[in-house]
């Protein structure tokens, strides 16, 4: 609860005394015929008393369909809608029935004051509200297994019907709501703002200004007629008083007529051993993700999806109720109601995840003892051999020079003190630091006590970046000053450690707890708690965002280590190889693979800030003979070729392997790579955070698979990433007519369709995305994981894998489906082109591909291609393409600076297409 202080009294009736109705015919999207009225005696009442509920209730349609429900699911709005909030849900539950998918019975309630139930003007506290659901629910006769199903406060008095009827539950659905204010933390401020004294009644009662409030939540903006709906029940002030007792039923302090009732509830959610689901909106100015981060730990079994772009009105923003009852067909009871607390002791939640079959090679590696990550540092602690190299320590310093000895000292102290300040197992901890020797230890240091390190680079931007954090809701931070300046302005969670010593003003104005120094120092004496087990939690790694928002990608201690050996079979990395990463994932996994590491001197938010000479000075700064390169790191790098050395050239020559990944690389680009590096052997490997190495293919590999004749340039293309690395099984799931890849798990050559992936080192899961982490399972074989990447393409007959696209940038025409990335390479050989990218426009099933270029020189304004070049690039792409658009530039991702963003694109084109203003994109 919330710390003690001014109670919020309950106001005195404000509403006249109104009987339900029905609500009136012709609310967009409500049927009529599930509206019905139902009498309820009311339990507890000094004289005997009945109320009368409206609620919507498909149960009369069910029966004209002549199917029996598996359950009921049960509706609660909140705080100030009505069941018109659940009105889809209760249309797509009666459609799946008579489609002869399960059949639920869907109820969804207007509270007592609330809709077009009665209003007789009565306070009606938290505890009277469950109360009334329950009598609701004795009058209907329901039996279970019954799934709740809430939202806004509407969750907390759903809440409070389930831990009451443990008998009749078979799971529990939320939306945005919470059960629990923190105490160290303000009631959000619309509810401040709404509860203020004089403000209360004048915002929730004699004006609409709280309904209007919440209805300008929705993302998108809710439609004028949807917004009518919304309001038909509180149109004059009279029927309002139930808003206003609602938001002041509130509880602010432990005095709270309703404090006791709430603590209840949360307090007991931690016994409900039944399924649940968390369909959330983090955009929400109210029910922010602290309180998701609370109902979590509450019931930490359930299964949680997080739609980035929606908000506190979820029901509105996104398609929720596709998701419930996706939800309802797979993971909730469809018989039995609720186990007892002894029957789920004896099972395991959520169901363990079957491995798939092994290879020869994954056998040899399972076979293996488990070395986590840290394991060189045990076994080098009392060499002095360079471990890494620090080539632009914070302050402008001179490189630093870390030896294995002292990397594991400091990687030992601060674990140790990280432990002392109360960092356990399973916390998360976000790591705001530049890479480095900063970075490196304490990365280590918290894998070694077993806390999750969730790592969002930097290159998201600050909104990216803002949305990783928060969705990670991390228990402590740890960051440079830059990172800790963005944790306190923007609110993000969690207890902070400062990487550097502050001046005490600055120390107490970003609240920062502690800093590394500290740490080590309270770590010289203090022992270490046990090893976390391989199959725990290790890291939260955030994508690029360069396909949507970012997501964040689970990884346990196994499947790390599973990285480093795939790095290690592929590419001989190991005990003694020197390493030059800019790209701070193999950066970091250079102490777990036993190499010296070091990362050139640049800005890691901006690729392209690398330059030729300061590759050539990380190179000798360790002999290194592996170099990782970004795509957009490596243009620059070969662009500033000029300003090498003889001493560099010299440094560059002892290079024998050199990678470069992370978007598709040109052969004249890796070519230009392989010029300054003439002994190195190069490679440009195909990966995702979800499984960093899943194929390799060298400069002569992409020389061999380059197309010798027309006929070749005519097939569906695409970028050669050549052939399964290491440990690693890839299949392809063919896409049907309308670009959904439905087609079963292949190898056969010469199929388009989605890239599907099986090895040790892929993700666990998402964080927090359960849709997104289903959609990436579907249609496994049986006893095996397999990760669906959103990416499409083909085999040849080699046995290469030819990457075509993104799975949402499928071209659906009425004569077939199109893949970009062919059509766009055959564009890109025009001579006045730079970069083309072909995209399409209309509805799924008809729509029409257009090309979007830029020229050479680049043009300075948005315009359809001249004749002449149209002719061209429609020759050279083989389509009948509906028009070809000139601009200045395309429109790229924000981390790679090269992946072409084919989403924005198609949106601007249709935009421009059909009259609107030729902006640039």
């Amino acid at each position: 609860m919330t710390r003690p202080g001014r109670t919020h009294r309950l106001p005195a009736a404000a509403a006249t005394p109104a009987p339900a109705t029905l609500p009136p015919v012709g609310l967009p999207g409500l049927d009529p015929a599930f509206s019905r009225l139902v009498e309820v005696a009311e339990s507890g009442a000094a004289a005997p008393a009945t109320r009368t509920w409206h609620l919507l209730d498909n149960a009369a349609r069910l029966a004209e369909l002549g199917v029996t429900p598996v359950g009921t699911v049960l509706c609660v709005h909140g705080n100030p809608t009505w069941s018109y909030l659940w009105r889809e849900f209760v249309t797509k539950a009666t459609d799946a029935a008579a489609a002869g998918r399960p059949a639920w019975r869907v109820i969804a309630i207007d509270q007592l004051e609330m809709g077009f139930s009665e209003r007789r003007g009565t306070v009606r506290p938290l505890a009277r509200r469950v109360t009334d659901l329950g009598d609701l629910t004795d009058t209907l006769g329901l039996a279970g297994p019954v799934v709740t199903f809430g939202h806004d406060w509407g969750g907390v008095v759903s809440l409070g019907w389930a831990v009451d009827h443990p008998e009749l539950l078979g799971a529990v659905m939320l939306l945005n709501t919470a059960v629990h204010q923190p105490e160290d933390s303000p009631i959000p401020a619309p509810l401040r703002l709404a509860l203020a004294g004089p403000v209360l009644a004048a915002a929730t009662v004699t004006t609409p200004a709280f309904l209007e409030t919440t209805l300008a939540l929705a993302h998108p903006r809710l439609s004028a007629a949807v917004k009518r709906a919304y309001r038909a029940p509180y149109r004059a002030a009279a029927r309002r008083g139930g808003i206003g007792a609602f938001v002041a039923d509130i509880p602010v302090d432990f005095a709270h007529e309703s404090a006791a009732e709430l603590d209840r509830i949360a307090g007991s959610l931690r016994d409900l051993l039944v399924p649940a689901l968390m369909l959330w909106g983090p955009r929400d100015p109210i029910f922010s993700d602290r309180y998701l981060d609370d109902l979590v730990g509450r019931l930490p079994h359930a299964d949680v999806h997080r739609f980035e772009a929606a908000g506190h009105l979820v029901a509105e923003d996104v398609d929720y109720a596709a998701a419930a009852l996706t939800w309802l067909g797979e993971c909730a009871p469809v018989v039995e109601p609720a186990a007892t607390e002894a029957e789920a002791a004896s099972e395991t939640w959520p169901a363990p995840v079957v491995e798939p079959a092994a290879t020869e090679a994954e056998a040899d590696w399972v076979a293996g003892p488990h070395h986590p990550l840290w394991h060189y540092l045990d076994e080098l602690r009392d060499s002095d051999e360079t471990a890494l190299v620090d080539m632009s320590p914070p302050g402008g310093r001179a490189p630093r020079v870390v030896s294995w000895r002292m990397l594991a000292r400091q990687v030992r102290r601060l674990a140790a003190g990280l432990d002392l300040i109360g960092v356990r197992r399973g916390d998360r901890v976000s790591l705001l630091v530049p890479p480095g020797a900063d970075l490196t230890a304490v990365l280590y240091a918290c894998l070694r006590i077993g806390a999750v390190v969730v790592v969002a680079d930097a290159g998201l931007g600050l909104r990216g970046l803002t949305r990783a954090v928060r969705g990670a809701h991390p228990d402590h931070v740890i960051g440079a000053t830059p990172g800790l300046v963005a944790a306190r302005a923007l609110g993000w969670p969690g207890q902070k450690i400062s990487v550097a010593r502050l001046p005490k003003p600055v120390h107490r104005a970003l609240d920062v707890s502690f800093t590394l120094a500290e740490l080590l120092s309270l770590g010289m004496a203090e022992g270490l708690p046990a090893s976390p087990a391989p199959g725990d939690r290790a890291a939260v790694l955030f994508t690029s965002g360069s396909t949507g928002p970012a997501k964040g990608v689970v990884y346990t201690h196994a499947q790390l280590a599973a990285v480093a050996h795939a790095l290690h079979a592929q590419y001989g990395v190991g005990l003694g190889t020197g390493l030059v990463a800019g790209f701070a994932p193999f950066a970091l996994l250079g102490p777990a693979l036993g190499a010296r590491s070091v990362t050139p001197d640049m800005d890691v938010t901006s690729p392209k800030t690398l330059t030729a000479t300061a590759v050539a000075a990380a190179v000798a700064a360790i002999d290194a003979t592996v170099v990782f390169l970004s795509p957009a790191a490596l243009a620059n790098v070969v662009a500033t070729e000029a300003a090498l050395t003889p001493a560099d050239h010299r440094a560059l020559a002892g290079v024998r392997s050199f990678l470069s990944a992370g978007a598709p690389v040109a052969e004249p680009l890796l070519a230009g790579a392989a010029r300054l590096m003439p002994r190195a052997s190069a490679h440009t490997p195909y990966g995702m955070t979800e499984g960093l190495l899943m194929t390799d293919i060298t400069l002569e590999g992409i020389r061999d698979a380059a197309p010798t004749s027309l006929a070749d340039l005519a097939g569906p293309g695409g970028v050669c990433v050549g052939c399964p690395a290491a440990t690693t099984r890839i299949r392809i799931s063919a896409l049907d007519a309308d670009g959904a890849a439905t087609g079963e798990l292949s190898d056969a050559p010469g199929v388009t369709g989605e890239i599907v992936v099986s090895a040790p080192h892929t993700l666990d899961h998402y964080s927090r995305l359960w849709l997104t982490d289903r959609a990436a399972r579907r249609g496994a074989v049986a006893g095996e994981r397999w990760h669906r990447s959103g990416d499409v393409g083909h085999f040849d007959s080699a046995g290469r894998l030819w990457i075509e696209g993104r799975l949402p940038h499928v071209i659906a025409t009425a004569t077939g489906v199109l893949t970009p990335v062919g059509p766009e390479q055959r564009i890109e050989g025009v001579a006045e082109i730079a970069r083309a990218a072909v995209v399409g426009v209309g509805p799924a099933g008809t729509q029409q591909p257009i090309a979007v270029v830029e020229t050479l020189p680049s043009g300075r304004r948005v315009a359809l291609a001249t004749p002449g070049l149209a002719a061209a690039v429609r020759e050279a792409a083989g389509l009948q393409l509906a028009a070809v658009l000139v601009v200045p530039r395309l429109p790229t991702d924000i981390r790679h600076n090269s992946k072409i963003d084919r989403s924005r694109l198609s949106r601007w084109a249709e935009t421009v297409l059909s009259g609107g203003r030729m902006s640039r994109p």
